[in-house]
């Protein structure tokens, strides 16, 4: 095909550089320079894309972000493949693939358009609240239904080939937009001496200047452009970002940028000496001070059947003649209440094509474009509007008639006009979008037709944001605020940017139109478009406001005015003006809906960045990692880290099972000496005046008299009652401490105890650090580990010296440590922590005199095995966030007695958390001591039950034990703890029902006196 809507010079275009690309299977020839959009029109394509609920054709009908039709899937290949692009902001390039996101089975004959043309009556506003609803067993054919026609474009099925990143940056001053106003408001804070960072989410920085038939200095203004970019990349202070779009503006100045770096190349980032480059970056900068320079959209006119191919805002034809060289069609019809529309008219008869007639709103237009207009003989027909779209895959004609706004009313003949394209324009809405971000809601300006900003603090709108439309206010008020944003970051000059000169255009005032009446009821009339992409009518809001919706949100919610990618970017304002009209309201009353980020949607790659596979999930290693792998250790998850798991070794030719690894280390602990590396506890510096008090508020138990160089276990209860961490809490000093917690949970419990400071006791003197990377932990325990520990360190181990539950400073290895003399095992164990960067020679060091002990490393296996025999917990496996500290029997760790309260305490006089039939800890010892449990069993008193069966506990922890010589485990069990002696019983699949009894969760050394000899 032939690209029939181009013309032969103008535009930004390259010529020199053909670009070939495919749409929808068919093969088209565009340039470099071009949009997807652009291309498509110069080799008129018409349908671009169906409509999401009623699947009516649909065009391309905008030029920028507010395009809500042409969406389209992107990529050649199935790993490339990017949904829900915009054709209006995609850079053509050789060899791009795209293809419309709905359609079947295809875009020009689509099965799902029957829908549409049974009417609105099929699915009015709401639909989905009323149908669908019965009978339940269609529920599952309605979604597969529903699903199929739901949605846009398609995720990949298909590992993503690119890369992306993110990249941290301050400045003082960031100017959102590099339209004229963007630019004058960079150039005047960079020439003041500020940082600044200039972004603009099109391929080249100018915004309105490149399509402008205005001069600047009395020259195209595209040149000042030219200049003034120049100008600012040869500044070390500034930093320009084309092709970058601010999607999310939050709390302190705090802006995200998202950076297509190397989308507009081709389907993935190309390589540069074998290395991909990065596909997109988003920039999370911290700016002091924020220029809003981001213009305005044009609203379209609600009029019936302006949905039809060949309906597009004025101001995109503009764009596509100025900066495209395409003219999409050959007749045009204009339809407009202002002035600033006429010049697609004029722009598109300069193009050599015709102008059937321009059809103003207004009685008496009088601005300097009118009469441009009139000059050139083009036909001026007033007081009137196009009330209806002829045509069904491209407009054929445009039905014109007078309007009486004052009675919503079609007050004069209708005329046929014989035309292939109708612009439209009903003023202008400045982008409020990133401000509303914010929280700050956007007000209304009677002058302007539209809303404005609200107040952000440290946030300057300039140029059309706030509503200033003319070339020269434009500059001159973004050279102001540049220049008083940069003073208000701290630059103390009064330099100021120079400006071009301009010349003054004389615009009438606008007249409010939003939905144009028709000869028939709006719920009669051929369907007016409000909100294209989600399909969203005038009659749909008649309809909403009508059922009783007066909330403009609720409104939105009923009809998805404002849904899904679009953002209300077109038909917010024309939305909200006829819910006002309906409930007999100003628009003002009737208010705005929220704008969320993201302003236009972005990739989950680029949200992501670099946190993706192995990055996504960090692998963490202890000190003593090589040596493990050297050692033959396999490994298991915990958090991020990788733990020895178990240590097999060779037994005659062969390799050990882990039962058989875990039996040999198991027995070693508590016959000779073992030793583990437990490294990856989670363990937080704790310092100030108020650490006691604020440790006495997060443990169930006292803290108030622990002496420095003693050692006390804690529970940790969420507010709930509910068992949260355990570890142990060292006091170093009077006003410092250390916490350990589970390796899982350390992460957990520095955010809740942060959490609890900033937001509870913001008033106590107390500081928190992770310390978990800095210190290595090795647990040496077993029978022998005071003779072991004695050879290779200064500190005293007498047991009448350094107690249970005591630590010491001293030397380890030469090296200088803290020992605790504390017990997962039950043994005599002590756990040596050293700076991380020596603890592989104090680890290789005891392996060098613990040869003669027959020194065994153990890994988690074990170490469950061994502390259940003990029937100590690990929180998160015997717990599940049901269970408090009475129901697991640890009323010793309760300080029902301590004068203040603390975290999980009133919680526990609940009437429910005092029952006597909560699930409890206990210890299960099965009948046939052969029998593992599985974990997780459930648990019943009478086995003859029939099914369903009550189910009255479970198995947390299950292990054999090779020093008991039976399997045993351990559970929660409803009034578990006045059960002891009882028999229950466990039914498995395939019918088999273990018998178990209830005993003491202790199940070695029910004394203690193995760790305290």
């Amino acid at each position: 095909m032939t690209q029939s809507n181009r013309l032969n010079q103008g535009g930004r275009i390259d010529r020199s550089r053909s670009l070939s690309f495919t749409f929808n299977g068919q093969r088209y020839r565009g340039y470099a320079g071009d949009t997807l959009a652009a291309a498509l029109l110069a080799n008129g394509v018409d349908v671009v894309n169906r409509s999401f609920k009623y699947s009516r054709p649909r065009g391309i009908v905008a030029a920028g972000a507010e395009e809500p039709n042409a969406v389209v899937q992107l990529g050649k290949t199935e790993a490339a493949q990017v949904p829900n692009v915009r054709a209006t902001q995609q850079a053509l390039y050789d060899g791009l693939t795209a293809r419309s996101t709905n359609g079947w089975p295809n875009v020009q004959r689509d099965m799902m358009s029957l829908v549409g043309k049974l009417g609105g009556g099929f699915m009015p506003p709401g639909f989905y609240y009323k149908t669908f609803m019965a009978p339940a067993s269609m529920w599952m054919t309605y979604e597969k239904v529903i699903r199929k026609g739901a949605g846009l474009g398609r995720v990949p099925s298909e590992n993503d080939p690119d890369i992306y990143d993110h990249l941290n940056q301050h400045c003082d001053v960031l100017v959102i937009g590099a339209g004229p106003a963007g630019l004058a408001a960079a150039l005047s804070a960079a020439t003041s001496g500020a940082r600044v960072i200039l972004c603009d989410e099109q391929e080249e920085m100018g915004g309105s200047l490149l399509d402008s038939r205005e001069t600047l200095d009395g020259a195209p203004a595209d040149q000042w452009v030219k200049t003034t970019l120049e100008t600012l990349a040869g500044m070390d202070n500034v930093t320009l970002l084309p092709r970058t779009t601010a999607n999310g503006y939050h709390d302190h100045n705090f802006v995200t940028l998202h950076e297509r770096r190397t989308e507009h190349l081709a389907d993935t980032a190309p390589k540069v000496k074998s290395v991909r480059q990065v596909r997109s970056r988003l920039h999370r900068v911290r700016a002091d001070q924020v220029v809003l320079a981001t213009g305005a959209h044009e609203r379209p006119l609600v009029y019936a059947n302006n949905d039809v191919p060949g309906n597009l805002l004025a101001g995109a034809v503009s764009n596509y003649i100025h900066r495209y060289a395409v003219v999409p069609g050959n007749k045009l019809v204009l339809s407009t209440n202002n002035d600033h529309a006429y010049r697609a008219a004029l722009d598109w008869a300069e193009a050599g094509r015709e102008v059937v007639a321009i059809v103003d709103a207004r009685t008496n237009p009088e601005g300097d474009l009118v009469k441009e207009a009139k000059s050139k003989n083009i036909r001026v027909i007033t007081g009137s509007a196009v009330i209806e779209a002829k045509g069904a895959n491209r407009v054929s004609g445009a039905r014109v008639a007078k309007i009486d706004l004052e009675r919503f009313a079609v007050s004069g003949q209708v005329e046929e006009l014989a035309c292939d394209t109708i612009a439209s324009s009903g003023g202008y809405s400045p982008v409020v979008h990133l401000a509303s971000h914010t929280g700050s809601r956007p007000t209304w300006s009677d002058d302007l037709l539209g809303f404005v900003p609200g107040e952000v603090k440290e946030m300057h709108p300039v140029g059309g944001a706030h509503g200033v439309y003319a070339l020269g206010d434009v500059l001159a008020d973004g050279a102001r605020f540049g220049l008083e944003a940069a003073k208000a970051s701290g630059i103390e000059t009064t330099k100021s940017a120079e400006l071009p000169r301009t010349e003054a255009r004389q615009d009438a005032p606008t007249r409010a139109l939003y939905q144009v009446p028709h000869e028939k009821p709006t719920l009669r009339a051929p369907k007016q478009f409000v909100d294209l992409q989600n399909d969203v009518t005038a009659s749909g809001i008649e309809v909403a406001t009508r059922e009783g919706f007066e909330s403009i949100e609720h409104v939105k919610r009923y009809t998805a005015l404002g849904f899904g990618t679009d953002q209300g970017k077109l038909g917010n304002i024309n939305g909200m003006a006829i819910a006002a009209r309906m409930l007999k309201r100003s628009i003002p009353e009737v208010g705005t809906t929220v704008f969320r980020p993201n302003y236009t949607p972005v990739t989950f790659g680029v949200i992501a960045g670099r946190h993706a596979r192995e990055l996504f999930d960090p692998e963490r290693y202890t000190a003593m990692h090589q040596w493990h792998v050297e050692n033959g250790a396999e490994f298991e998850d915990v958090g991020q880290w990788k733990r020895p798991w178990y240590f097999p070794r060779k037994v005659n030719g062969k390799l050990e099972t882990m039962d058989e690894a875990v039996a040999r280390e198991s027995l070693a602990v508590r016959t000779t000496v073992g030793i583990l590396d437990a490294t990856t506890l989670g363990k937080i510096d704790i310092q100030g005046p108020d650490a006691r008090e604020f440790l006495g508020r997060v443990y169930t138990n006292k803290w108030a008299k622990l002496a420095p160089g003693r050692v006390r276990y804690g529970l940790m209860c969420k507010d709930d009652g509910m068992l949260m961490d355990d570890g142990t809490t060292s006091c170093l000093g009077e006003n410092h401490f250390l916490m350990t917690t589970t390796t899982g949970g350390a992460a957990g419990v520095m955010e809740w105890l942060e959490l609890w400071h900033q937001t509870e006791w913001p008033e106590l003197q107390v500081y928190f650090t992770s310390v978990t990377d800095h210190w290595a932990t090795m647990t040496v325990t077993g029978p022998d580990a005071r003779k072991l520990l004695s050879e290779v360190t200064d500190i005293d181990l007498d047991k009448e010296q350094f107690k249970f539950m005591d630590w010491r400073n001293g030397k380890v290895a030469d090296v200088p440590a803290r020992v605790f003399r504390i017990s997962f095992t039950g043994e005599l164990a002590y756990e040596i922590n050293v700076q991380a960067n020596y603890a592989l020679h104090v680890w290789k060091t005891l392996f060098e005199h613990g040869q003669k002990y027959d020194l065994t490393p153990y890994g988690t296996e074990t170490m469950h095995v061994l502390r259940a025999e003990k029937g100590l917990i690990i929180a998160g496996q015997d717990t599940d966030g049901s269970v408090t500290p009475e129901d697991l029997g640890m009323f010793w760790a309760i300080g029902y007695d301590k004068p203040y309260s603390w975290i999980g305490k009133r919680a526990l006089t609940r009437p429910d958390t005092a029952r006597k039939d909560r699930k409890q800890l206990v210890g299960l010892k099965p009948t046939d001591p052969k029998v593992v449990l599985e974990e997780g069993a459930q648990i019943v008193f009478d086995k003859d039950q029939a099914i369903p069966m009550d189910m009255q506990g479970h198995v947390t922890s299950s292990y054999y034990s090779p020093n008991l010589k039976h399997g045993f485990a351990l559970a929660v069990v409803k009034g578990g703890q006045e059960r002891m002696g009882q028999k229950v019983y466990l039914p498995m699949s395939g019918g088999v029902t273990h018998e178990a009894e209830i005993v003491s969760t202790v199940f070695i050394d029910p004394k203690g006196e193995r760790q305290n000899v």
